[in-house]
């Protein structure tokens, strides 16, 4: 139903059908059915709403927990599943926590240096200083250093073991946008520079398809696509896809005649229809309707109304109830449409529209 990863030889990380729940709750799977593979150098984002299962399947690959069924793998070796288990510590993965989860009563060199032998990695430890922009702070506490320096200083103390691979539980999450926007941009080069893989946990769709490789979209424990955020973007494979990674509005549709096509907002026959990657039926079927196609026609005897508006500086974004719909639309600031005006709603000739199963 739903894209899958096609696993290979070379991966620096592979997951193979992980099934997982946790061992004091009866209730559904954190995971279903997962296959995910992390290329050699390549950044991985996990995407999606809270509580779908994006941390459990970091915690996963780092050891913190076990699958139920299936396996996982770092490069050649088997780690967990059929049997086999090897404990986090010698996984040779880092991990960057939401909190950072620095050592307060450490400065920033014992923290960065923490669990490398002694005397040995001094040399690794001051380059990545030199990398992360951290020289002159060794000496501090981490009260003492900025969101931004502390989130340098964890992502210093999960390289400097050299891992194979970096796991980042939403890091960026707490930084003030300008600081994250800046820390995010250089995250590829800093894991380029150590050779190292990364899976990066994000609830933040823009930040996904910003800086990773490829984005990994979950629902419920569900792994819905797999794709660079060029396909994702081109060819979104399911209706959440659609909505919680692009904000298109999805509304149902049904079949007039052959290939033709109509919604609750009107007739989509004029409209360039795009065939989704799921194949879509007479009787089940979706279209996927960009905010800035739809249009708003003020009228009293209108079957919908305004319910809410955002401010996006040149456009106003409206939130129109149509039934049980919850459809949105953007307009230019001077259409400033009060709250409860009735309207009715119609798709913009011309609009590209992706069709496919509910």
């Amino acid at each position: 139903m739903f894209e899958r990863s096609v696993l290979s030889a070379g991966s620096t990380v592979a997951l193979n059908g992980v099934w997982h729940r946790y061992s004091n709750s009866a209730e559904a799977w954190t995971l279903r059915g997962v296959d995910l593979e992390v290329a050699p150098g390549e950044l991985v984002g996990l995407l999606g709403p809270s509580g779908c299962g994006k941390t459990t399947l970091l915690r996963l690959i780092a050891g913190f927990e076990r699958p139920e069924h299936g396996s996982v793998q770092l490069g050649q070796q088997l780690v967990a599943g059929d049997g086999a288990w090897l404990a986090p510590e010698r996984r040779g993965v880092g991990m960057v926590f939401q909190d950072y989860a620095l050592f307060p009563h450490l400065n920033a060199w014992r923290n960065a240096r923490f669990g490398l032998s002694l005397g040995k990695g001094d040399e690794r430890v001051a380059w990545l200083f030199s990398l992360l922009g951290l020289e002159g702070l060794e000496q501090r506490y981490p009260h003492q250093l900025s969101g931004g320096q502390r989130q340098r200083l964890a992502m210093a103390r999960a390289l400097a073991p050299s891992p194979r691979v970096v796991l980042l539980d939403e890091p960026f999450s707490s930084l003030d946008v300008e600081v994250r926007l800046r820390l995010r941009s250089e995250l590829s080069a800093v894991l380029e520079a150590c050779d190292a893989s990364g899976v990066i946990v994000t609830h933040d769709p823009d930040e996904a398809l910003a800086i990773c490789d490829r984005v990994a979209v979950m629902r419920d424990g569900v792994l819905h696509q797999c794709a660079s955020p060029q396909d994702i973007v081109r060819t979104p494979a399911t209706p959440f896809v659609g909505s919680f990674v692009l904000q298109r509005n999805v509304i149902p549709a049904q079949s007039i005649q052959p290939d033709q096509w109509s919604c609750p907002l009107g007739d989509l026959s004029d409209q360039d229809i795009r065939m989704g990657a799921t194949t879509a039926s007479e009787d089940n079927c979706c279209v996927l309707v960009e905010s800035k196609d739809i249009e708003i026609v003020a009228d009293d005897g209108g079957h919908a109304s305004i319910v809410g508006r955002e401010f996006l500086g040149d456009l106003w974004e409206y939130r129109v109830r149509m039934g049980e719909l919850i459809i949105r639309a953007t307009c230019p600031v001077e259409r400033d449409y009060p709250p409860h005006m009735p309207c009715n709603l119609k798709v913009k000739s011309g609009a590209a529209i992706d069709l496919m199963a509910s």
